[in-house]
Order: C-alpha cells, then sequence, then structure tokens
C-alpha cells in the first residue's frame, strides 16, 4: 500500500455525551454526515495519542450524529473521549468518482500553470458555497476555485500535479 492510502484522513470530532449508556455525539464532517458511523471502527485521536475503537451503532440525532463505542458502557467513560479526532485510514474511504477527489488527497500537490510555472502547494481547502477553494502556500499565498474545466485543467495525483488556468500575479 501507498503512503497515500495508509495515511489518516479526520471525519469529524466526539463532541459530547448522549445519555448515560455510554453514547457519544459525534460533530461528523462526512456527507451526508451520518456516513461516519458506516465504518466498522474509527481511530479516536486525543493529546498525540492514537485508540481504535469499534463502532456498535450509531444514527442522526436531530443536528447530529450519536455512536455508541464497544467497551464504553456509562456516561463518564463516554465523556473521556469528548474532544477527541475520530480518523480513518485513507484506503478505507469509498473511491471517488471519475473527476471527483478527496480533500485529502489534493492536500501536499503542486499547483503548476498550463505553461509549466509552479504557484504553490495545496495547504488545504475552504468550502465557500459555491465552490472549494485551493489554499496554495509558496512563495505568496495564493486562493485559486477548485472549478474543474473551468479553472482547474488536470489533476494528476500519480505525479502530485494540479495544473491550473491561473496567472502567477493573479
Amino acid at each position: 500500500m501507498s503512503a497515500k492510502t495508509n495515511k489518516l484522513v479526520t471525519l469529524g470530532r466526539v463532541s459530547g455525551v448522549y445519555g448515560v449508556k455510554g453514547w457519544v455525539k459525534i460533530h461528523s464532517y462526512t456527507e451526508p454526515r451520518d456516513n461516519i458511523v458506516g465504518f466498522g471502527a474509527w481511530i479516536l485521536r486525543r493529546d498525540g495519542q492514537d485508540r481504535t475503537v469499534e463502532v456498535e451503532g450509531g444514527r442522526a440525532h436531530g443536528r447530529g450524529i450519536v455512536a455508541k463505542l464497544r467497551g464504553v458502557e456509562d456516561r463518564d467513560r463516554a465523556a473521556e473521549w469528548v474532544g477527541a479526532d475520530i480518523a480513518v485510514e485513507r484506503s478505507q474511504l469509498p473511491p471517488c468518482e471519475p473527476g471527483e477527489f478527496y480533500w485529502t488527497d489534493l492536500e501536499g500537490l503542486e499547483v503548476r500553470t498550463a505553461e509549466g510555472e509552479v504557484l504553490g502547494r495545496v495547504d488545504h481547502l475552504l468550502a465557500t458555497g459555491s465552490n472549494d477553494v485551493l489554499v496554495l502556500e509558496g512563495d505568496e499565498r495564493r486562493m485559486i476555485p477548485f472549478v474543474m474545466g473551468e479553472v482547474i485543467r488536470a489533476v494528476d495525483l500519480e505525479s502530485g500535479v494540479i495544473v491550473a488556468d491561473w496567472t502567477a500575479d493573479f
């Protein structure tokens, strides 16, 4: 397996406790948000430590998600996980449709113009509502709309390059 597929991807965060039987409230970054409970196990990350836990069940609850973790049987044990990030290995994510990408796969890629001029590396992405935006670090910080075909001409994950119809002085 490549390093990219072994990479941990954060899918959400434990945001609170629910009830007295060890359930936790989840803030999910997945779309749809209840997809997070479909993973059989999570890696909970807090204070530089990782622990793999089995997800016994979960469901949408109001505007959030609640989940039951194996071995967490009461409110006090559940409270120990509040604030922990929820991650899975990249290899556990379902494949993307052609022309779609996980943000985690775009982070770190070099962005170049069609002429080969390097604009920077993708530091992170932002969701703006109308389209996602690549935030580049390099000689200067740049923000480029991630609009396939119009601004983004090509994404080559194997070579680690995104080609953009963009100019360095924009």
